[in-house]
């Protein structure tokens, strides 16, 4: 059977007998009711957990709408002209709205890409700007010790409205929520105590309740303030299928569950070999944001199994302690170890990988140069049919295999591999 994936804005295929294809995870069968800018528009008008938007913000406040950076799928540009109709109405100045696109750690974007994020109307009626990590404003601290430092913009702003797709993290459970001003917004020294909780069991992907790093967030963003959320949910072709709106928590929770009805996939067993991908631009960047699609796929592979880890990867590494971590650490459990008595954020990334490669082998299928894959502990091919042959060779004929064309989707849970 023929397969495809994502590879940069290229498709990358694969050829696997039928016969050792136990299945093509893609999203569960679900109703749907609108989709598109009229789910958008539903959830506007029907929140959750809270008033309309109208009932909230005044005449003459300023608001702050912060978003994702260009490493995410959220369609900010697609949600921008209604969110916009309806703080009019609320007879909020354009002069008065900034839409803040959250950075984390990631890079600064070109005025270019901010104008593609936003979208034409929004970019020409009102400011888009980067969030300022290297300027920031305390507004407190959790009970885990997190400094609640956030960007002047979003920190500054009588009100904020918190944009976000939701689908599921690694160790923070589910993206979307209070993400959007943790790590959005906030700085490297925030981000790193939050995702210093990376290593205990409880931070994993979908779970909420008693997740450490998903408990943190909220009660920073809590403090902060989020007077309004619009999260939403998209298929494999990045199209809207669900939109939640109101409460950060409660509308967030709704999305989540509809996450799990969409895309949890439940499996009788593990493959030997799995091919994912992330399903292309923009989520297969760089490395960085190609490990989240690795970190699903670990849950569905055997000890010792293969996996096929498909991402053009054409900006490298795509942040420069991770890169630090990756080149210049002596061993994969070396890395691991390090986690756990040095956090650093970047090296987490690393540490994850590595936990992975100390399970199974991993072939990487990108851009970079394969001296410099072999550096980073993984496995160079220079397409994923070749990475598969190579794989299917060493796993033998009788080898069971999986494919997920969009592994930072799809979550796999097999007997309780999931915590």
């Amino acid at each position: 059977m023929k397969l495809e994936f994502g590879f940069g804005n290229t498709v990358q295929y694969v050829d696997v007998p039928e016969a050792n294809l136990m299945g093509i995870l893609g999203h569960n069968e679900v109703e749907l009711g609108f989709t598109g800018e009229e789910e958008v528009r539903r959830a506007l008008y029907a929140p959750i957990g809270s008033p309309q938007l109208r009932d909230i913000v005044k005449p003459g406040e300023t608001v702050a709408i912060i978003t994702s950076d260009i490493t995410r799928p959220m369609p900010t540009h697609e949600v921008m002209p209604l969110l916009l109709d309806e703080l009019y109405a609320c007879g909020i100045k354009p002069e008065d709205i900034t839409l803040v696109f959250g950075l984390g750690i990631h890079r600064p974007h070109t005025q270019d890409e901010r104008r593609k994020l936003a979208g034409e109307r929004a970019f020409r009626e009102i400011r888009c700007v980067d969030s300022t990590p290297e300027d920031c404003i305390s507004m407190g601290v959790t009970k885990r010790g997190t400094p609640i430092d956030i960007s002047r913009d979003v920190a500054q702003a009588q009100r904020r409205i918190c944009l976000g797709n939701i689908e599921y993290h690694y160790f923070a459970g589910y993206s979307g929520g209070g993400k959007a001003i943790m790590p959005g917004v906030s700085n490297g020294a925030a981000i790193s105590n939050n995702h210093a909780m990376m290593v205990r069991d409880d931070a994993c992907a979908g779970k909420l309740s008693g997740n450490p790093i998903r408990e943190d967030i909220e009660e920073a963003a809590g403090i902060c303030g989020i007077d309004f959320i619009l999260n939403v949910v998209l298929d494999e072709n990045k199209h809207i299928v669900k939109a939640v709106a109101g409460d950060s928590v409660l509308a967030h929770r709704e999305g989540c569950k509809f996450l799990d009805l969409f895309y949890l996939k439940h499996l009788d067993e593990r493959a030997d070999i799995v091919l994912v991908s992330q399903g292309g631009a923009p989520k297969d960047l760089n490395l960085y944001q190609v490990q989240k699609a690795l970190d699903n796929a670990k849950h569905a592979v055997k000890k010792g199994g293969i996996i096929v880890l498909i991402g053009s990867c054409k900006e490298g590494l795509g942040e420069r302690e991770f890169e630090d971590w990756m080149l210049h650490s002596v061993s994969t459990r070396a890395m691991v170890e390090r986690i756990g008595k040095d956090f650093r954020l970047g090296g987490h990334k690393a540490a994850a990988i590595a936990m992975v490669l100390e399970n199974a082998d991993i072939y990487l299928v990108s851009e970079l140069p394969d001296a410099f894959v072999r550096d980073i502990f993984l496995t160079p091919y220079g397409s994923a049919q070749a990475a598969f042959d190579a794989a299917f060779k060493t796993m033998g004929k009788e080898a069971k295999v999986l494919a997920m064309p969009y592994g930072g989707s799809t979550l796999p849970y097999v007997n309780q591999s999931l915590n």
